[in-house]
């Protein structure tokens, strides 16, 4: 259950678990149960709970855990947004089974309340609140009361974080079958406390009976193309990034291990001054498991480097070429270049030697600015994807010659790794303006050939045939020098 679902997705799967035997009113019946345990486990019994119920399925979400919490012996009152004869469908039955009045939802009915549920508006809503649903989610958070979100916080756009106006700030979330990516991207998640998934019986054949797009544009305004067969490898699944989703393929370590067949890694070292970065990512390498770990750098980089580091080797590495010879051996499996490696030509002619390489490669910081520049619109690479900077200047240092470096890397193993100054730098002429986390770490994936992972308190991990991943496990004490070399 580690896959992620857009709302039209989500909405596929309630539809299409009809074909295996499940009802959408027993659907939402669950789900009332699943809100209403939540609900119970976060107030002393006999409390006073307010249930705030919208004109659609969330409502009847609402209605259904109104009527299981009535029955287990709390104070429950249900107010609508809306009028009842417009309530359809199932939302329709779960509000006739509440046995008691239906009030209208306004700020003042919350008085008194030991807990809210928030069951107005679910993930599909895709434009800001106004009127009174707006006057309601002010009401709610300046309260001081507990809130119990169904499915998202109200307010918030399920399929990529975004809070366009008033959204409610949730005490805890209760979502079913699959997270949405609104759950885990920012500013949404910060909106959604803790976040409890539920099974309300959909079976998990159901995900492999939705339909997965390919071939299409994942920006807006942007046509992908065929290259290389990219249009036929395109799946676009997006994935929660926890130990259980990888754990499976993390390489364990046989009996037999030495550290020779446990990988070497080079960090490429920056200037005397700039070393620092260089031996916290060497030192981060041997800590996570690499057998042997070097770092090259210039004869005084290495001078400074040597007084510092233990366990990890050292060379002397002044020139590409010198960096062209220690790549020769094959032994070096994956190296590091970008923490304090400096701006400029000394550190993209290293890169395209690194690149050369057989070693699969990590580029970051200052190997990523390094190649910022306009974009080529006589690019082949730019016009094949049909993005484009709308600059007519050429210019060597452009990111289109990382791109077709990267492309023509023999194993093709390459990762980058921005924070969203970088990426603004290197891929502000080919991702999606406007576009979601998602859709700009998936654009700049495919435009690039490379792995991309897109830092911060929402990391996105994007391949180039689509997949991408999404960490929701962040803490903020990550915000500090040094953890981006780490990493």
């Amino acid at each position: 259950m580690h896959e992620l679902l857009t709302p039209d997705e989500m909405a596929q799967a309630d539809r299409r678990a009809a074909a295996f035997g499940v009802s959408s009113l027993t659907l939402m019946d669950k789900a009332g149960r699943a809100v209403a345990d939540a609900a119970a486990d976060m107030i002393a019994p006999g409390g006073h709970i307010v249930v705030l119920c919208g004109p659609g399925n969330n409502g009847g979400d609402g209605f259904a855990a109104a009527r299981v919490l009535k029955e287990r012996g709390f104070e429950v009152r249900a107010f609508l947004l809306g009028e009842r004869h417009a309530l359809k469908g199932d939302a329709a039955e779960m509000a006739r089974q509440w046995p008691r009045t239906i009030g209208h939802a306004t700020p003042e009915v919350l008085a008194g309340a030991n807990l809210i549920i928030d069951a107005l508006f679910g993930a599909g809503l895709s434009r800001p609140l106004s009127g009174m649903a707006a006057r309601l989610v002010e009401a709610m958070n300046t309260s001081g009361v507990p809130i119990l979100a169904v499915d998202v916080p109200s307010g918030l756009n399920g399929a990529d974080g975004r809070c366009e106006g008033p959204v409610v700030s949730a005490t805890r979330t209760v979502t079913f079958f699959r997270k949405k990516p609104g759950h885990l991207l920012l500013p949404g998640r910060t909106s959604c406390g803790e976040v409890m998934l539920a099974d309300i019986g959909i079976p998990d054949a159901v995900f492999g009976t939705l339909p997965r797009p390919r071939g299409r544009a994942l920006g807006a305004g942007h046509a992908l193309e065929a290259h290389d067969g990219l249009e036929e490898r395109l799946n676009v699944t997006t994935f929660e990034n926890l130990p259980q989703f990888w754990l499976a393929h993390f390489p364990l370590l046989s009996l037999d291990a030495h550290k020779y067949t446990r990988g070497h890694a080079l960090v490429v070292s920056g200037p005397p001054f700039q070393t620092g970065a260089a031996r916290l990512a060497a030192s981060g390498a041997l800590r996570i498991g690499s057998g042997l770990v070097t770092v090259a750098g210039s004869s005084a980089a290495t001078a400074i480097n040597a007084a510092h580091l233990t366990a990890i080797m050292l060379k002397v590495c002044s020139r590409p070429q010198d960096l062209r010879k220690i790549l020769s051996d094959e032994r070096l499996t994956a190296v590091l270049i970008g923490p304090g490696a400096g701006v400029g030509e000394d550190t993209r002619n290293l890169v395209d030697v690194a690149l050369a390489s057989r070693a699969a490669v990590v580029l970051d910081a200052d190997a990523l600015t390094s190649f910022a520049g306009p974009i080529d619109d006589n690019d082949e690479a730019t016009v094949a994807f049909g993005f484009t900077s709308g600059s007519k200047q050429k210019t060597a240092v452009s990111p289109s010659s990382l791109f077709a470096a990267i492309r023509a890397k023999p194993n093709c193993e390459v990762v980058l790794t921005p924070h969203e100054g970088e990426f603004k730098r290197l891929f502000g002429g080919v991702a999606p303006a406007g576009g979601s986390k998602l859709d700009r770490a998936r654009a700049a994936a495919q435009m690039s050939g490379a792995i991309v992972v897109l830092k911060g308190p929402d990391t996105v991990i994007a391949a180039p045939d689509g997949r991408a991943a999404v960490n929701g496990n962040a803490p903020s004490t990550l915000a500090t020098a040094g953890s981006g070399d780490v990493l």
